[in-house]
Protein backbone atom coordinates (compact mmCIF):
# COMPACT_ATOMS: atom_id res chain seq x y z
CA UNK A 1 0.00 0.00 0.00
CA UNK A 2 1.19 3.71 -0.87
CA UNK A 3 0.88 6.20 1.85
CA UNK A 4 -1.45 8.23 -0.39
CA UNK A 5 -4.71 7.97 2.09
CA UNK A 6 -7.80 5.99 1.67
CA UNK A 7 -9.32 5.41 -1.64
CA UNK A 8 -13.10 5.81 -1.38
CA UNK A 9 -15.57 4.89 -3.32
CA UNK A 10 -17.16 7.95 -5.20
CA UNK A 11 -17.68 11.15 -3.16
CA UNK A 12 -19.92 9.73 -0.15
CA UNK A 13 -18.57 8.72 3.43
CA UNK A 14 -15.71 6.10 4.00
CA UNK A 15 -16.78 2.60 3.97
CA UNK A 16 -15.38 0.48 6.84
CA UNK A 17 -16.49 -3.09 7.32
CA UNK A 18 -15.72 -5.84 9.78
CA UNK A 19 -15.98 -9.49 9.43
CA UNK A 20 -15.08 -12.20 11.68
CA UNK A 21 -16.20 -13.81 15.00
CA UNK A 22 -17.01 -12.61 18.66
CA UNK A 23 -13.76 -10.66 18.86
CA UNK A 24 -15.03 -8.33 16.05
CA UNK A 25 -18.89 -8.76 16.70
CA UNK A 26 -17.44 -6.81 19.93
CA UNK A 27 -18.15 -9.20 22.41
CA UNK A 28 -16.10 -8.42 25.91
CA UNK A 29 -17.72 -4.15 25.16
CA UNK A 30 -20.77 -4.19 26.07
CA UNK A 31 -23.23 -1.01 25.71
CA UNK A 32 -26.45 -0.35 26.32
CA UNK A 33 -27.81 -1.27 22.47
CA UNK A 34 -25.65 -4.50 23.10
CA UNK A 35 -21.63 -5.03 21.69
CA UNK A 36 -19.67 -2.45 20.40
CA UNK A 37 -16.12 -3.74 20.42
CA UNK A 38 -12.79 -2.32 18.66
CA UNK A 39 -14.34 -2.29 15.24
CA UNK A 40 -16.79 0.17 15.84
CA UNK A 41 -14.53 2.44 18.17
CA UNK A 42 -11.94 2.41 15.12
CA UNK A 43 -14.49 3.42 12.51
CA UNK A 44 -15.31 7.05 13.55
CA UNK A 45 -11.45 7.66 13.29
CA UNK A 46 -10.70 6.24 10.00
CA UNK A 47 -11.51 9.54 8.42
CA UNK A 48 -11.26 13.28 8.91
CA UNK A 49 -14.89 13.46 7.44
CA UNK A 50 -17.73 10.87 7.60
CA UNK A 51 -17.22 6.99 7.40
CA UNK A 52 -20.16 4.75 7.40
CA UNK A 53 -19.57 1.17 9.41
CA UNK A 54 -21.25 -2.55 9.01
CA UNK A 55 -20.42 -4.77 11.36
CA UNK A 56 -20.74 -8.47 9.75
CA UNK A 57 -19.26 -10.49 12.36
CA UNK A 58 -20.92 -12.39 14.72
CA UNK A 59 -19.54 -15.08 17.70
CA UNK A 60 -18.66 -17.90 16.70
CA UNK A 61 -17.72 -17.56 12.80
CA UNK A 62 -15.39 -19.28 11.23
CA UNK A 63 -13.28 -19.11 7.90
CA UNK A 64 -16.15 -20.92 5.56
CA UNK A 65 -18.58 -18.95 7.08
CA UNK A 66 -16.33 -15.64 6.20
CA UNK A 67 -15.98 -16.35 3.00
CA UNK A 68 -19.57 -18.18 2.83
CA UNK A 69 -22.21 -15.81 4.46
CA UNK A 70 -19.84 -12.64 5.47
CA UNK A 71 -18.22 -11.69 2.23
CA UNK A 72 -21.19 -11.64 -0.41
CA UNK A 73 -23.04 -9.53 1.96
CA UNK A 74 -19.74 -7.21 2.58
CA UNK A 75 -19.51 -7.19 -1.07
CA UNK A 76 -22.45 -5.40 -1.52
CA UNK A 77 -21.47 -2.96 0.77
CA UNK A 78 -18.61 -2.44 -1.34
CA UNK A 79 -16.12 -1.18 1.90
CA UNK A 80 -13.22 0.86 1.45
CA UNK A 81 -11.36 -0.70 4.37
CA UNK A 82 -12.48 -4.07 5.39
CA UNK A 83 -11.22 -5.85 8.80
CA UNK A 84 -10.74 -9.77 8.52
CA UNK A 85 -10.04 -11.54 12.37
CA UNK A 86 -10.84 -14.98 12.22
CA UNK A 87 -9.54 -18.18 12.70
CA UNK A 88 -9.66 -18.86 16.23
CA UNK A 89 -12.77 -20.54 16.16
CA UNK A 90 -11.40 -23.10 13.69
CA UNK A 91 -8.52 -24.41 16.16
CA UNK A 92 -11.94 -24.98 19.06
CA UNK A 93 -13.49 -27.30 15.97
CA UNK A 94 -12.76 -31.19 15.25
CA UNK A 95 -12.90 -30.29 11.71
CA UNK A 96 -9.67 -28.35 12.05
CA UNK A 97 -7.98 -28.17 8.80
CA UNK A 98 -4.87 -25.79 7.81
CA UNK A 99 -5.63 -26.69 3.56
CA UNK A 100 -8.97 -25.23 4.00
CA UNK A 101 -8.50 -22.35 6.24
CA UNK A 102 -5.45 -21.02 3.97
CA UNK A 103 -7.47 -21.51 0.62
CA UNK A 104 -10.90 -19.50 2.63
CA UNK A 105 -8.29 -16.75 3.80
CA UNK A 106 -6.90 -16.29 0.38
CA UNK A 107 -10.35 -15.87 -1.40
CA UNK A 108 -11.75 -13.75 0.92
CA UNK A 109 -8.30 -11.44 1.16
CA UNK A 110 -8.07 -11.69 -2.56
CA UNK A 111 -11.87 -10.39 -3.24
CA UNK A 112 -11.47 -7.44 -1.17
CA UNK A 113 -7.70 -6.53 -2.59
CA UNK A 114 -9.19 -6.60 -6.17
CA UNK A 115 -11.59 -4.17 -5.44
CA UNK A 116 -9.04 -1.56 -4.19
CA UNK A 117 -9.85 -1.93 -0.39
CA UNK A 118 -7.72 -1.35 2.26
CA UNK A 119 -7.07 -4.66 4.34
CA UNK A 120 -7.03 -5.13 7.91
CA UNK A 121 -5.73 -8.69 9.76
CA UNK A 122 -4.37 -9.42 12.76
CA UNK A 123 -2.85 -12.79 14.54
CA UNK A 124 -4.28 -13.81 17.82
CA UNK A 125 -3.31 -15.25 20.71
CA UNK A 126 -4.36 -19.43 21.08
CA UNK A 127 -7.18 -20.07 23.25
CA UNK A 128 -5.45 -22.85 24.99
CA UNK A 129 -3.34 -20.48 26.88
CA UNK A 130 -5.73 -17.94 27.40
CA UNK A 131 -8.29 -20.97 29.01
CA UNK A 132 -5.37 -22.21 30.99
CA UNK A 133 -6.00 -26.05 30.09
CA UNK A 134 -3.43 -28.84 30.68
CA UNK A 135 -0.49 -28.58 28.57
CA UNK A 136 -1.36 -32.03 27.00
CA UNK A 137 -4.85 -30.25 25.32
CA UNK A 138 -3.28 -26.32 25.57
CA UNK A 139 0.08 -27.43 23.16
CA UNK A 140 -2.04 -29.29 20.16
CA UNK A 141 -4.32 -25.89 20.23
CA UNK A 142 -1.16 -23.80 20.30
CA UNK A 143 0.32 -25.66 17.40
CA UNK A 144 -3.17 -25.22 15.22
CA UNK A 145 -2.86 -21.21 16.11
CA UNK A 146 -0.13 -20.87 15.12
CA UNK A 147 -0.42 -22.59 11.93
CA UNK A 148 -3.07 -20.19 11.75
CA UNK A 149 -1.19 -17.39 12.27
CA UNK A 150 1.51 -18.08 10.00
CA UNK A 151 -1.17 -18.69 7.04
CA UNK A 152 -2.41 -15.26 7.98
CA UNK A 153 1.23 -13.52 7.98
CA UNK A 154 1.65 -14.91 4.99
CA UNK A 155 -1.38 -13.97 3.03
CA UNK A 156 -1.29 -10.29 4.58
CA UNK A 157 2.04 -9.96 2.87
CA UNK A 158 0.75 -11.53 -0.15
CA UNK A 159 -2.14 -8.86 -0.21
CA UNK A 160 -0.59 -6.15 1.35
CA UNK A 161 -2.66 -6.15 4.60
CA UNK A 162 -2.81 -3.74 7.43
CA UNK A 163 -1.28 -6.48 9.57
CA UNK A 164 -1.44 -6.52 13.23
CA UNK A 165 0.82 -8.58 15.34
CA UNK A 166 -1.41 -9.29 18.88
CA UNK A 167 -0.34 -12.79 18.95
CA UNK A 168 2.28 -12.65 21.99
CA UNK A 169 2.12 -8.70 22.81
CA UNK A 170 2.45 -7.78 26.75
CA UNK A 171 -1.22 -6.67 26.43
CA UNK A 172 -2.57 -10.14 26.11
CA UNK A 173 -1.39 -11.49 29.47
CA UNK A 174 -2.84 -8.07 31.48
CA UNK A 175 -5.50 -8.80 33.42
CA UNK A 176 -7.34 -5.79 33.02
CA UNK A 177 -7.28 -6.16 29.25
CA UNK A 178 -9.55 -8.96 29.40
CA UNK A 179 -13.63 -9.27 29.85
CA UNK A 180 -14.62 -11.59 33.12
CA UNK A 181 -14.56 -14.95 30.43
CA UNK A 182 -10.73 -14.23 29.84
CA UNK A 183 -11.57 -15.37 26.30
CA UNK A 184 -12.20 -11.62 24.81
CA UNK A 185 -10.74 -8.57 25.53
CA UNK A 186 -12.80 -6.17 27.91
CA UNK A 187 -13.71 -2.63 27.22
CA UNK A 188 -9.89 -1.51 27.73
CA UNK A 189 -8.60 -4.46 25.35
CA UNK A 190 -10.77 -3.62 22.17
CA UNK A 191 -9.80 0.21 22.64
CA UNK A 192 -6.21 -0.77 22.55
CA UNK A 193 -6.72 -2.87 19.51
CA UNK A 194 -8.76 0.18 17.66
CA UNK A 195 -5.67 2.07 18.74
CA UNK A 196 -3.14 -0.23 17.44
CA UNK A 197 -5.05 -0.85 13.89
CA UNK A 198 -5.05 3.51 13.57
CA UNK A 199 -1.73 3.87 14.98
CA UNK A 200 -0.47 1.37 11.99
CA UNK A 201 -2.60 3.36 9.07
CA UNK A 202 -1.32 6.47 10.66
CA UNK A 203 2.26 4.92 9.98
CA UNK A 204 1.53 4.40 6.62
CA UNK A 205 0.60 7.76 5.72
CA UNK A 206 -3.43 7.57 5.54
CA UNK A 207 -5.57 10.22 6.45
CA UNK A 208 -7.40 9.51 9.35
CA UNK A 209 -9.44 11.26 12.30
CA UNK A 210 -8.31 11.33 15.73
CA UNK A 211 -7.28 8.37 17.35
CA UNK A 212 -9.11 6.33 19.81
CA UNK A 213 -9.27 6.57 23.15
CA UNK A 214 -7.11 4.02 25.96
CA UNK A 215 -9.08 4.76 28.41
CA UNK A 216 -12.16 2.48 29.23
CA UNK A 217 -14.84 3.64 30.36
CA UNK A 218 -15.68 1.19 32.97
CA UNK A 219 -13.61 -0.53 35.36
CA UNK A 220 -12.38 -3.81 34.23
CA UNK A 221 -13.66 -7.31 34.99
CA UNK A 222 -12.62 -8.98 38.43
CA UNK A 223 -12.02 -12.10 39.67
CA UNK A 224 -14.68 -13.25 41.04
CA UNK A 225 -16.95 -11.70 37.43
CA UNK A 226 -14.78 -14.39 36.15
CA UNK A 227 -15.90 -17.22 38.27
CA UNK A 228 -19.54 -15.89 38.11
CA UNK A 229 -19.23 -16.36 34.57
CA UNK A 230 -17.50 -19.89 34.18
CA UNK A 231 -20.05 -20.77 37.32
CA UNK A 232 -23.46 -19.86 34.50
CA UNK A 233 -22.96 -18.69 31.18
CA UNK A 234 -19.11 -20.47 30.84
CA UNK A 235 -20.41 -24.02 31.72
CA UNK A 236 -22.65 -24.21 28.67
CA UNK A 237 -19.73 -22.55 26.66
CA UNK A 238 -17.18 -25.29 28.21
CA UNK A 239 -20.01 -27.73 27.52
CA UNK A 240 -20.56 -27.29 23.71
CA UNK A 241 -16.88 -27.13 22.93
CA UNK A 242 -15.79 -29.85 24.73
CA UNK A 243 -18.76 -31.97 23.17
CA UNK A 244 -16.94 -30.97 20.15
CA UNK A 245 -13.51 -30.48 20.85
CA UNK A 246 -12.36 -33.26 23.37
CA UNK A 247 -12.98 -36.53 21.10
CA UNK A 248 -10.64 -35.13 18.52
CA UNK A 249 -7.81 -33.60 21.06
CA UNK A 250 -7.46 -36.88 22.93
CA UNK A 251 -6.00 -38.48 20.39
CA UNK A 252 -2.96 -35.68 19.90
CA UNK A 253 -3.51 -34.96 23.76
CA UNK A 254 -1.79 -38.59 24.03
CA UNK A 255 0.27 -38.15 21.25
CA UNK A 256 1.73 -34.93 22.72
CA UNK A 257 2.55 -36.89 26.19
CA UNK A 258 4.29 -39.73 24.71
CA UNK A 259 6.02 -36.65 22.54
CA UNK A 260 7.29 -35.36 25.82
CA UNK A 261 8.42 -38.68 27.93
CA UNK A 262 10.61 -39.06 25.13
CA UNK A 263 11.71 -35.15 24.45
CA UNK A 264 10.26 -35.41 20.20
CA UNK A 265 8.03 -32.21 20.84
CA UNK A 266 9.95 -30.95 18.00
CA UNK A 267 8.30 -33.66 15.68
CA UNK A 268 5.29 -32.26 15.88
CA UNK A 269 6.11 -28.81 15.43
CA UNK A 270 7.55 -29.88 12.65
CA UNK A 271 4.80 -31.71 11.19
CA UNK A 272 2.77 -28.43 11.27
CA UNK A 273 5.33 -26.57 10.05
CA UNK A 274 5.02 -28.51 6.94
CA UNK A 275 1.39 -28.47 6.91
CA UNK A 276 1.52 -24.64 6.55
CA UNK A 277 4.12 -25.06 4.36
CA UNK A 278 2.14 -27.33 1.83
CA UNK A 279 -1.15 -25.02 2.60
CA UNK A 280 0.44 -21.99 0.98
CA UNK A 281 2.44 -23.88 -1.77
CA UNK A 282 -1.03 -25.43 -3.04
CA UNK A 283 -2.51 -21.58 -2.89
CA UNK A 284 0.67 -20.38 -5.12
CA UNK A 285 -0.02 -23.51 -7.68
CA UNK A 286 -3.56 -22.59 -7.83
Amino acid sequence: MSGSGMVVNGSGPLRFAALGDSLSEGVGDPVAEGWRGWAALLAPALAPGAVEFRNFAFSGGQTRDVLERQLPQALVFAPDVVSVLVGVNDTLRCTFDIHAVAARLDAVYGEFTSRGAVLLTACLPDPGTMLGLPAALARPLARRQRAVNSVVHALSERYGAVHLHAAHDAWVMAPEMWSADRLHPGERGHRVLAARFHALLGALGHELGPAPSVLPDRAPATRSAGVFWLATAGTGWVVRRCTDLLPQLLTPAASEVRHLARGTSHALDLRASQAVSAALASLSVA
